[in-house]
């Protein structure tokens, strides 16, 4: 099975939502919809379900225009950021829900809602009702029911977003092995770039309802086409800097010049932007042992195993993340550092032309 969107936009009361959208699924393959909220990644999934029609393009089920047809027509499941449960069913009933509606033997629906009771951490409760768990059961509870379905397509939407860290970390290192078992199209939205990463598969990078970028996860974060690529595809937000190459020097303002080497050595004279993610930064002689800025403490975040700094230069704020506890002060001076070999550079068009090496 493949499931093709043509061209295909949605307007809504006269705002575009979805523009201009070519994308195709095929059957055994995770696509991961990435994007800030408003992006149009539940859009999008709307579209694929036939819970809304486009307004201009065609919704295409293994080369067959569907975009007309009602949902009940297609073989989809849809999972909520919200969860969505049969308050007077048990937990049980809920899961087996549509396994029933299939008319599945009932030897059958017993040993497939226990295994995804099981997978899923809900033997406990089966018994139970929706409102006599806490919202993260409920929200396993409505992922299970979409998984036992067996549709063809599933969409997820933010799934996690309402678990307990545990768990919603235990669920992304096992999801991958459940998408890969059925066989299915499955399609997960998230705004968190370390989710995508994670689950692998491809990555539809999105922005104001337009694809961006599409290929394997770890291509679209090592080498994205573009500034506002890799803008979404960085968490914390991609640290910035305009540049300016002459005769064989940077000029990155305030007086500072250093020496044109590493990525900066193959480009021609002008004007570019320079984008490196946090973990890419040093500060006070820890990595990197390239080009040199004098930055003030804004911030401090301590996680317990890493801290997040925040610095200024100038009119610009950078984060740098480093293992560890780090107890700066907003104040201090610090010396941050950055690899010419370890940045991403975008011209005036804001299009990549230099990346780092992927590790």
């Amino acid at each position: 099975m493949s499931i093709t969107l043509d061209h295909v936009s949605r307007d809504v009361q006269g705002v575009r939502h979805i523009r201009d959208v070519s994308l195709t699924l095929e059957r055994g393959t995770l696509s991961v919809l990435l994007g800030p909220t408003l992006s149009g990644k539940t859009s999008l999934m709307r579209l694929l379900a036939g819970l809304d029609k486009p307004t201009t393009g065609r919704v295409l089920v293994d080369g067959k225009d569907v975009t007309g047809a009602d949902v009940r027509q297609r073989s989809v499941a849809m999972v909520y950021q919200q969860f969505i449960n049969y308050p007077s069913l048990s937990v049980f009933e809920n899961i087996a829900s549509p396994l029933r509606v299939q008319g599945k033997p009932r030897a059958e629906i017993e040993t497939r809602v226990r295994d995804a009771a099981k997978l899923l951490k809900l033997e406990p409760y089966l018994d139970r009702t929706p409102l006599q768990l806490s919202g993260g059961q409920q929200q396993r509870t409505a992922i299970a029911r979409a998984l036992v379905k067996g549709a063809d397509l599933v969409l997820l939407d933010e799934p996690l977003a309402n678990l307990d860290y545990k768990l919603r970390e235990e669920l992304r290192t096992e999801l991958p092995r459940i998408f890969e078992a059925s066989g299915a199209i499955f399609v997960y939205a998230t705004t968190e770039p370390s989710e995508a990463l994670l689950l692998g598969g491809r990555t539809v990078c999105l922005w104001e309802g337009a694809v961006m970028q599409t290929g394997e996860t770890p291509s679209v974060y090592h080498r994205p086409d573009t500034l506002r690529v890799a803008q979404v595809f960085s968490d914390p937000p991609l640290n910035l800097i305009r540049v300016e190459k002459t005769n064989g020097a940077i000029n990155y303002g305030d007086n500072q010049r250093a020496d044109a080497n590493g990525l900066y050595a193959a480009l021609g004279d002008g004007i570019y932007s320079v984008g490196f993610r946090a973990h890419q930064i040093g500060v006070n002689g820890s990595g990197s042992s390239g080009h040199r800025f004098a930055t003030t403490v804004t911030v401090t975040e301590i996680t317990g195993s890493e801290s997040f700094v925040h610095l200024k230069r100038g009119d610009t704020n950078w984060v740098a993340v480093l293992e560890g506890i780090h107890e700066f002060v907003p104040g201090d001076r610090l010396d941050a550092s950055l690899d010419p070999n370890d940045i991403f550079i975008f011209d005036s068009s804001n299009r990549l032309v230099a990346a780092p090496r992927a590790r």
